[in-house]
């Protein structure tokens, strides 16, 4: 049971971790070159997270603001911690 609950956070660290790096690369990473294959990369890994959350963030209108990823990271977070609490309740 402790292996599972390793690999549950470890698995939404490594999700997490993508997600602040595609979020810094969509500041600064502009079309052409390997930085943007890289960003592409995590855009690929982490749109399955972000995907439904654009839909959410869709109904309010933020203008030039995308918030879609910054709830993504707080889902995982989420995800993470109930996934583990009931794991230990278990135990």
């Amino acid at each position: 049971m402790i292996l599972l609950i390793r690999a549950i956070n470890i698995f939404a660290q490594i999700i997490i971790y993508l997600l602040i790096a595609r979020a810094i690369c969509s500041w600064f990473v502009r079309p052409g070159g390997t930085a943007y294959r890289v960003y592409q990369m995590l855009i690929t890994l982490t749109e399955p997270v972000v995907a439904p959350c654009r839909l959410i963030t869709a109904r309010f209108r933020t203008g030039a603001f995308d918030f879609s990823v910054l709830l993504a990271f707080f889902f995982v977070m989420i995800a993470r911690d109930l996934l583990i609490r009931l794991l230990m309740f278990f135990v």
